[in-house]
């Protein structure tokens, strides 16, 4: 599976392009790109969609239709920030989307945050990129001396020895998107829509020590596995990226999970894209 996403993404970042072009359905009109990972994060939005058709790349679908005759694409990205990386990748060059909402569910950070509550990404961060500090044989690990690496901030030298890199990396969400997101935050009536951080790595954290040093160190709200990923493909594109989680369960207060607030999460992704939609009209 390596080697194999590994050879799609290259290829995608090699031929892609940033201008604007017509959309795959010869509409002259970008796209929105709705994503999330599972069925259950993507089925309620890919049956919203109107005249829709299915495009397979490799591990990864697409949907591609319309919502109030504006041509949007459903992503099943798949698990994980490989497959959410080169999955965001195939839909810039697929179908060169004017905007990418990355959204599903996820695990909470803070016990002020309850099951059903949305977090839309003012940031996000990749929690899993690390460095361990040298420890001799039969010395043992401790997480807590674990620092963190921006894997972007310099090509020239080793990041693991820049002390400049020794920082988080945060992609921030576009503002016109957050716009969209907040101005309509009074609709959703199953919990509350907060601003926050989301982050993300390939790990799931159930340790509340860890939890706690992310949200303390680093402002976590949630944590799950894409949205770092797809946000750092879309900035490196130039296309308006939001990261946007409904809080699934919250170890941090006992909340318990509930597969529910996956449909939650689509129905109210699916105002704020008719949100942004109505904004772009006038711009």
């Amino acid at each position: 599976m390596f080697h194999r996403a590994t050879a799609v993404l290259a290829c995608v970042l090699l031929t892609a392009c940033t201008n604007a072009r017509p959309g795959a359905d010869g509409s002259t009109s970008r796209p929105i790109v709705l994503q999330g990972a599972m069925d259950v994060e993507v089925n309620e939005l890919a049956t919203k969609l109107k005249g829709s058709t299915q495009t397979q790349v490799a591990d990864w679908t697409f949907w591609a239709g319309t919502i109030d005759d504006y041509p949007v694409v459903v992503s099943k990205t798949r698990r994980g920030t490989m497959n959410a990386a080169a999955a965001t990748a195939i839909a810039i060059e697929h179908f060169h989307p004017a905007a990418i909402i990355n959204q599903g569910t996820a695990g909470g950070h803070q016990p002020d945050l309850h099951v059903y509550d949305i977090v839309v990404g003012r940031e996000t961060v990749n929690l899993g990129a690390f460095r361990t500090p040298f420890r001799v044989r039969g010395a043992g690990s401790n997480v807590a001396d674990w620092g963190p690496i921006d894997l972007l901030k310099s090509d020239a030298t080793s990041v693991g020895t820049d002390p400049n890199a020794r920082v988080i990396r945060r992609f921030s969400g576009d503002s016109r998107l957050l716009a969209a997101a907040l101005g309509i935050r009074d609709r959703y009536r199953k919990g509350r829509v907060v601003e926050g951080v989301i982050g993300s790595s390939d790990m799931w954290n159930s340790e509340l020590d860890r939890i706690q040093r992310f949200h303390d160190e680093f402002g976590t709200s949630v944590e799950e596995m894409e949205t770092a990923a797809a946000a750092q493909i879309a900035g490196s594109f130039q296309v308006p990226f939001l990261g946007l989680r409904v809080l699934s369960n919250n170890i941090t207060n006992g909340d318990a999970y509930d597969a529910r607030t996956a449909g939650a999460c689509q129905e109210y992704v699916l105002e704020v894209a008719r949100q942004y939609i109505r904004s772009s009209s006038t711009h």
